[in-house]
């Protein structure tokens, strides 16, 4: 005659019934988690195996075998399963090292036209590969084990993370310079609240830069547009026809938020002398013409130097920004406006067309005006 089942005493203090009721009740947590939390809880409750077992669906002695654990190891242990020794791995750590190595390498440089791998390129190359140079257990290699062995080391081969190296000796001394000239701007605008009045036509300081490559694509067939209920977007042919591109150049005034602006085929010194020529006709005679912008040559080409030293001294005066520090160039938060909010999906029927178009957006913005300010490490400044 099979013994007696005896009930099993079980306390829970209030920290533990708090928990398991949370897990009980969670619709993430693992269903066998889950499903012995509800166990210990209804035992908890009403310490019968049997009565527990039918009310959940379960055989009696899954119920015993749960609080017993729950006896001995803690109730919030015991909704872990227990560790299984399962097969020895097949593949040895030298094996996984050897992966992990070519993995670190490009595939261009063991003769296949990819310039990086993908895992079932990976795969394959261990196969063929993996048994000549020691590692027989390769011989398999399934693209899954590839992913979960790289997984394990957080090695990505099949992606690229960029990054931008220093190529400016002088980059601090440089980036002090510009910020020394947004202080200044600073300055000048406080000066300007103070008094009430209109920033002084003393200065201008001009952040200027050229956006390049600007599309004009026509489209082939007309553009759709929405239908309440039935189509929510514009609807576009895929097909598309180019007509070349232009070259924006632009400089924010930092005082009064003014753009200027002249969009040509082409940005070289011609058309940088040109943009300087709109700057001197746009100020007073005596007012002196900050620009911060970046190394282009056209910017210090021997063109334009030459008309730079035919004007009065002092009339221009230029800041450049470190090489790769396009960044600190406020006018880069014009093109990003302008990119999201004019230049988005824009289709033209001639580079004419997306010439006026481009202007009427400057005349736009200038409508009204947003003095841009700098105040990243602004403090920081000499």
């Amino acid at each position: 005659m099979a013994a007696w089942r005896r009930a099993i005493e079980m306390s829970l203090g209030d920290a533990d019934v708090e928990n398991l009721r949370s897990i009980a009740q969670s619709r993430t947590e693992p269903a066998g988690r889950v499903q012995r939390a509800r166990i210990l809880l209804s035992y908890w409750k009403q310490p019968s195996f049997f009565a527990v077992g039918q009310t959940l669906g379960v055989h009696h002695q899954t119920v015993q075998r749960c609080v017993e654990r729950a006896a001995v190891e803690g109730p919030i242990v015991a909704l872990d399963d227990r560790p299984r020794p399962g097969r020895e791995p097949t593949i040895t750590i030298e094996a996984k090292a050897w992966l992990v190595s070519l993995a670190c390498r490009k595939a261009k440089d063991l003769g296949y036209p990819h310039e990086l791998w993908t895992t079932r390129l990976l795969a394959g190359h261990a196969r063929e590969h993996g048994p000549a140079q020691g590692h027989p257990c390769l011989a398999h290699l399934a693209q899954g084990t590839v992913c979960k062995i790289l997984d394990e080391e957080e090695v990505k081969p099949h992606k690229v993370r960029y990054y931008l190296e220093r190529r400016d000796s002088e980059f601090a001394e440089k980036m002090a310079e510009v910020l020394c000239v947004y202080r200044k701007v600073k300055l000048l605008k406080k000066a300007a609240a103070r008094s009430k009045a209109k920033p002084t036509d003393a200065v201008a300081i001009i952040s200027y830069d050229e956006k390049p490559g600007i599309q004009g694509i026509a489209t082939t067939a007309p553009d759709l547009p929405p239908k309440p209920g039935l189509h929510a977007t514009f609807a576009r042919d895929h097909e598309y026809k180019r007509h070349g591109t232009v070259s924006l150049l632009a400089g924010i005034d930092l005082l009064t938020g003014k753009v200027h602006a002249l969009v040509r085929d082409r940005h070289r010194s011609r058309e940088f002398i040109e943009f300087l020529k709109l700057l001197d006709a746009a100020y007073p005679a005596d007012t002196a013409i900050h620009l911060i912008l970046d190394n282009h040559s056209a910017h210090i080409s021997r063109e334009t130097r030459a008309w730079l030293a035919e004007q009065p001294a002092g009339r221009f005066d230029f800041t450049f920004t470190p090489k790769h520090g396009s960044w600190l160039n406020l006018i880069e938060g014009f093109f990003s406006k302008l990119a999201r909010s004019v230049l988005r999906h824009i289709r033209v029927v001639s580079k004419q067309e997306l010439k006026e178009r481009l202007m009427a957006a400057v005349d736009y913005f200038n409508d009204d005006p947003v003095v841009h300010t700098w105040t990243y490490k602004l403090d920081k400044a000499a």
